[in-house]
């Protein structure tokens, strides 16, 4: 009964992802790593015993202590990759907030040549 709830459960996710997909609400750099997790939740869902013959092979005394380890690498590797994305979000943000305050002084620097009796356009000689 437990195989089919943990089945049913990883399921559900690769269902949940390609949905979010299909409606654009997750994008497929991120919903790569949820299919991979997702499948993998599958895969040993299906087969129970391939988790304790990789912890064998490992060497590593509980199935259970294997999957944990896994599970804690890959939210390490999730956070270590959002900090990633943060980081690279922040360096755009600043960017175009220099930008934007360049073309505000620009356009402040326009109205007031404009509003300073200057109404006609320039005459090129």
């Amino acid at each position: 009964m437990g195989n089919l709830a943990a089945f049913l459960l990883s399921l559900a996710i690769v269902g949940v992802v390609f949905e979010m997909l299909r409606r654009k609400k997750l994008r497929e750099k991120y919903a790569a790593l949820w299919i991979v997790v997702g499948l993998g939740t599958l895969i040993l869902a299906a087969f129970p015993s391939l988790l304790t013959i990789v912890a064998e092979l490992v060497g590593v005394q509980l199935p259970s202590n294997l999957l944990f380890i896994i599970s804690i690498l890959l939210l390490l590797g999730v956070c270590l990759h959002l900090s990633w994305e943060i980081s690279v979000v922040e360096d755009e943000t600043r960017t175009l907030a220099e930008e934007v305050a360049i073309l505000r002084a620009q356009v402040e620097e326009m109205s007031a040549r404009n509003a300073g009796g200057n109404t006609s356009a320039p005459s090129s000689k």
